[in-house]
């Protein structure tokens, strides 16, 4: 069995290293799989896109997610299974696992493990990585019977997040920006289908607010310092820089709007 870890705690402080050490105390055998520590500090809407861009390729197992601002209030936590290979989602109940289950098939079970009786005690308010998700993860990877984990929850009950829609206006389609990486790429919420359906083709010369972007299948498809639009590595429209950075060049923050239009 396999257990995943996502959270925004970083690497410069113990928190990641502590969760390792309560899942291999309770589930040593347990293989774990770091996603990233990297998400923004309390960004729940990352750590969600994250989390759905990820989960595909990681075997079936349990996927622990920890981005959780509300942590130490009356916010649920949650395991929920998937319906996909009997996946099992584990963090808070703020919208994170949200996507995830989506792309898994949806939720078609779900418990409140607030007062899992696999959780640490004393019980921490400020750090439920280390005392409940993380053990309550390694209990549910070690074979402990989902249903044990906590009290029952009716999956309609769950927290959904809600993602911009993009729309066209005239000529145009106008997206968002839904996440920035490190490289200052920019994932658009402009699927596959709906990039064909705006006519949004290879080769094609599109207005970005005000700059010139040529569509293509990879960075160096265009000269150094030129803009791109291309199918990223999830099948949605993102815009790069080659060897350079799109947000700083378009001036773009998460949810801004990126109006493309062909030329």
């Amino acid at each position: 069995m396999i257990l995943t870890l996502l959270t925004d705690y970083g690497l410069d402080d113990e928190f990641v290293g502590v969760c390792h050490g309560v899942i291999r105390r309770i589930a040593p055998e347990v293989a774990i799989v770091d996603i990233t520590h990297g998400v923004a500090r309390h960004d729940v809407r990352e750590g969600a896109l994250t989390l759905r861009a990820s989960l595909p390729y990681m075997p079936p197992g349990v996927h622990v997610a920890v981005v959780d601002p509300q942590v130490g209030t009356e916010r649920r936590a949650v395991a929920v299974r998937c319906a996909e290979d009997d996946r099992v989602l584990v963090g808070p109940d703020n919208g994170l696992l949200a996507l995830a289950w989506e792309r898994l098939g949806g939720a078609v079970e779900a418990v409140d493990v607030s007062r899992s009786p696999h959780r640490l005690e004393p019980l921490s308010a400020t750090f439920h990585g280390r005392d409940v998700f993380a053990p309550v993860g390694a209990a549910l990877a070690s074979g402990e019977p989902f249903a044990g984990a906590g009290d029952p929850l009716d999956p309609a009950e769950l927290t959904a997040l809600e993602l911009p829609q993009s729309r066209r206006e005239g000529d145009a389609l106008v997206a968002h920006a839904l996440v920035i990486d490190g490289y200052g790429n920019v994932g658009l919420n402009v699927g596959h289908d709906d990039a064909m359906a705006a006519g949004i083709r290879l080769g094609d010369r599109v207005d970005v607010n005000g700059h010139e972007a040529l569509v293509v299948q990879t960075f160096a498809d265009v000269p150094a310092g030129e803009l791109l639009l291309y199918e990223d590595a999830w099948r949605s429209l993102a815009l790069a820089v080659n060897r350079g950075d799109a947000a700083e060049l378009l001036g773009l923050r998460p949810d801004d709007e990126v109006r493309l239009a062909a030329r």
